[in-house]
């Protein structure tokens, strides 16, 4: 695996107030986010295991209808198939993996 330079990758926009760095491995995804605060991410779900990881900020992750305040070091793992929602209470960055690789991901960071 090649060394990776967070600062030279072009942040996304996922949905409104979400950018986001994405990183990619063979198995795993990796998505970098700043969120603007007030912004929130719909109720959805994915095929994915994802482990949401709080680094600054603070953000509410409701899953599966059960809110959940999170704070710096704070790491909740969501299992495959579970509708979760996101609302920045603050700016945040996070970080989110998802095994395996998210493929929508993978084609929106390939994107110019």
């Amino acid at each position: 695996m090649p060394r990776i330079e967070l600062s030279s990758i072009e942040p996304k926009e996922i949905v409104a107030g979400y950018a986001a760095k994405f990183i990619h491995t063979p198995n795993m995804t990796f998505s970098y986010l700043h969120v603007k605060a007030g912004a929130s991410l719909p109720e959805h779900s994915h095929p994915h295991e994802q482990v949401a990881h709080v680094l600054e900020g603070e953000f509410q992750l409701t899953v599966d209808g059960e809110p959940f305040r999170l704070e710096p070091g704070t790491i909740f793992v969501i299992p495959p198939d579970i509708k979760h929602s996101g609302l920045a209470i603050t700016d945040c960055k996070l970080l989110d993996v998802f095994n395996p690789v998210r493929e929508d991901y993978k084609k929106l960071s390939e994107s110019k």
